[in-house]
């Protein structure tokens, strides 16, 4: 079977679909990844075949906070941003997906971020497809819309918010939606129709998340399943730098400190941070800084780095700070370390808030109200506090059991018969 994945985003809605795909390759299939240009790289070096669209979150957030630098996140009062946002993102997405779908495909899967738009191109060319989320957007009265950034507002007022979501997001992809569907001549069909018709033809979504971090509601409709989280594919041939080697076993385990792809880690954030590490006695490893290149940079006991593999990194780590992303979250819990979630954006809040309500983090710090001795008490009681590790610990084992990849190939499987 010939399988398209295609996602659009950050890395971090990029990187997963790799070991997905890798698990697909090795059940006989051939994959191919439509993803942003930029991760090009990263999709071939797992050994999967790669075609280029839009929807490069990275570069459209740039761009943004330079003309806005106050840009707001989602949730109020930042929804007319968002919508911007998203109208903005999703563009000529519709195009890329229909192009790269063009090429020989027999199955299409689609991240939430190109469902909506996905949804029309396999109709257009007849095949079989797949949701694969890495976030839950289907309303429920379980939870609040993860992407919103608003507290339970109880089990009706949650599922009134979801619907509303929905909502929202169909006026972000309306436009997108009238065009690409013009462009391939399929009648017009508004968003929420076609998704009910999709709904009625068996379109089922599978989310490469942890039923142990956040189970399935029991309200979702049958066809929505927690599977389990699919991990980024490991790099061929990658080796740790020497710096880094040396740095760990020069003392105790360190504290990891990452924001992800789409937060600016400028002067005033570096100094934030080593200043809190300072304070709080420990050890630390920052991903990323200012003009830094690959090559590690000492700092004292402070050493900052590039891009590493989390399950490399995360199992050495003594607690971790990072910006709560999907991805991220469930590589710490497969880790068994504490986390500090420092949430920026998006659906980052609601991950954060899972964290600490696991018993896996000391609390949740925004990045908006972050400051030096706050983040130093929260790391020093993520470092100290036994209760935190020994629960982690248990998430691991949980999460060591599952496998998320291997229910997206069985489910692949049955769509080919």
């Amino acid at each position: 079977m010939r399988v398209l994945i295609v996602t659009a985003g950050s890395l971090g809605d990029v990187a997963p679909y790799t070991g997905l795909g890798a698990r697909l390759r090795a059940a006989g299939h051939r994959v191919t990844v439509a993803a942003p240009a930029p991760y090009a790289g990263l999709v071939t070096g797992a050994g999967l075949e790669f075609r280029p669209i839009g929807g490069d979150l990275a570069a459209l957030r740039a761009g943004t906070a330079e003309r806005r630098p106050g840009w707001s996140v989602p949730g109020a009062p930042g929804l007319l941003d968002f919508v911007r946002l998203g109208r903005r993102f999703v563009g000529e997405l519709g195009t890329g997906i229909a192009t790269a779908a063009g090429t020989g495909t027999d199955v299409l899967l689609l991240s939430s971020t190109t469902a909506p738009l996905g949804y029309s191109v396999a109709q257009y060319h007849g095949i079989p497809c797949l949701g694969v989320f890495l976030q839950p957007t289907a309303p429920t009265r379980a939870f609040p819309p993860v992407v919103l950034g608003v507290r339970t507002l109880g089990g009706w007022g949650n599922r009134l918010a979801g619907w509303l979501g929905r909502r929202l997001a169909d006026r972000v992809y309306a436009d997108a939606s009238r065009r690409l569907r013009a462009r391939l001549g399929l009648p017009p069909v508004g968003l929420g129709r076609l998704e009910r018709l999709a709904t009625a033809d068996g379109w089922a979504v599978l989310h490469g998340f942890s039923p142990a971090v956040l189970p399935r509601p029991p309200d979702w409709p049958a066809g929505l399943e927690v599977v389990g989280y699919w991990w980024p594919a490991g790099g061929a041939g990658w080796r740790p730098p020497g710096e880094l080697v040396d740095f760990l076993a020069a003392g105790p385990p360190p504290v990891y400190v990452g924001f992800g792809s789409l937060t600016d880690t400028g002067d005033g954030l570096h100094a934030l941070v080593v200043g809190a590490l300072r304070r709080a006695g420990v050890r630390g490893i920052l991903q990323g800084r200012p003009g830094a290149g690959a090559d590690p940079y000492r700092e004292g006991d402070v050493l900052t780095v590039g891009d590493v593999p989390h399950d490399w990194l995360f199992p050495r780590m003594a607690a971790l700070v990072h910006h709560a992303g999907c991805g991220t979250t469930g590589a710490g819990l497969r880790a068994g370390v504490p986390a500090v979630p420092v949430p920026v954006l998006a659906d980052q809040p609601f991950w954060a808030a899972r964290l600490a309500a696991l018993g896996a983090a000391p609390g949740v710090l925004p990045l908006r109200r972050l400051d030096e001795a706050g983040l130093a008490d929260a790391i020093r009681a993520a470092v100290t506090e036994p209760g935190l590790r020994s629960r982690a610990r248990r998430f691991a084992d949980r999460l060591a059991a599952e496998d998320g990849a291997g229910a997206v190939v069985a489910a692949v499987d049955r769509l080919a018969r």
